[in-house]
């Protein structure tokens, strides 16, 4: 459970927190008012992960009957559309093979945050990093949960699989959200899950936030299924250039597991996503692969805006969070 409601960060966040604290959910509708706001801003997507972390861990002295309060969940809706409504907007569309394929390729003199991380990265950026990913992490493979009981046969069989080595195999030691509290804790950061959210932008929420839209909405169980491909295909050679940027910066082996986990892990993951997960899901429905586009594209639009403001932030030895760690 996440142990404090987030700061706002404007208007609609302030409205979602107000609600929250004011104890349990009025018998008579009390929705805000409609509000316009940034697609990708710090404001929309502070107030999308407040009303999705009701669905996962909750709040400490947050009702737990917000999650179902149909006002509030009425607002959220406005918010999924704007969210949604721009990401269409702003993927390009295109064929499942021809989009995955691209995945594959991985480019010869790459320059992204792994990159950057692996031949010159500080400790202070990893941390930050880490700090980063943690809002994923810390519940890793609990938003792809969702996708279980919206498939069938075949799709859901190598789902449940995959989610299976995610879960650790039954030893929660080896969860990969415990591996990855074992990294924090290596870099002396805190573990505690949601520990960071007033900490990092709205570019690593709204990543996390496109899980719980796709994850939540049966209609998006193509664009779900995108997405997790697309974050399984590409993981194995960024964990690799990860671990070697711990070990290079004199991080043990209980910190750097988190990463060569995937590195073993994923390179399996991707052939079956791939082959039986986006297979047999357009095998039975075949009028969801511009969806399954949706979220690879989605995916990517994300994880760029993420590494572009990583790398200007520190290439002019800035902090990439809203405020420094440990503060």
């Amino acid at each position: 459970m996440t142990a404090f409601l987030p700061e706002p960060r404007g208007p609609v966040s302030e409205s979602v927190v107000t609600m929250l604290e004011g104890g349990a959910p009025p018998a008579t509708g009390s929705s805000p008012d409609t509000f316009t706001t940034d697609p990708f801003g710090e404001d929309l997507h502070l107030a999308l992960h407040t009303c999705y972390e009701l669905h996962y861990q909750g709040f400490e002295n947050v009702d737990p009957a917000w999650e179902w309060d149909p006002d509030l969940l009425r607002l959220r809706a406005g918010l999924e559309r704007t969210f949604l409504s721009a990401l269409r907007d702003k993927t390009a569309g295109g064929d499942v093979p021809d989009v995955l394929e691209e995945l594959l390729v991985e480019p010869i003199n790459g320059d992204g945050v792994s990159h950057f991380l692996r031949k010159e990265g500080e400790l202070w950026q990893l941390r930050e990093y880490v700090a980063h990913r943690s809002m994923y992490h810390l519940k890793e493979a609990d938003p792809h949960a969702l996708l279980i009981p919206r498939l069938r046969g075949r799709a859901k069989a190598a789902l449940v699989a995959v989610e299976f080595d995610e879960f650790g195999g039954g030893r929660p030691e080896r969860m990969h959200s415990r591996l990855f509290a074992d990294l924090m804790e290596e870099l002396d950061l805190d573990p505690s899950y949601g520990g960071y959210v007033d900490h990092v932008p709205a570019q690593m929420l709204a990543i996390t936030n496109m899980m719980s839209l796709f994850g939540l909405h049966r209609a998006l169980r193509g664009a779900m299924v995108g997405h997790f491909a697309a974050a399984e295909i590409t993981t194995a050679p960024s964990a690799e250039r990860f671990s070697r940027a711990l070990r290079r910066l004199g991080i043990g082996e209980r910190g750097v597991r988190f990463f060569t986990e995937h590195v073993e892990a994923d390179a399996v993951h991707e052939q079956v996503l791939r082959r039986d997960v986006i297979g047999g899901l357009l095998d039975d429905e075949p009028a969801l692969a511009p969806d399954v586009v949706l979220g690879v594209q989605a995916t990517g639009l994300l994880e760029q805006h993420l590494e572009d403001h990583l790398l200007a932030s520190w290439r002019h030895s800035e902090t990439s969070l809203r405020r420094p760690l440990g503060c």
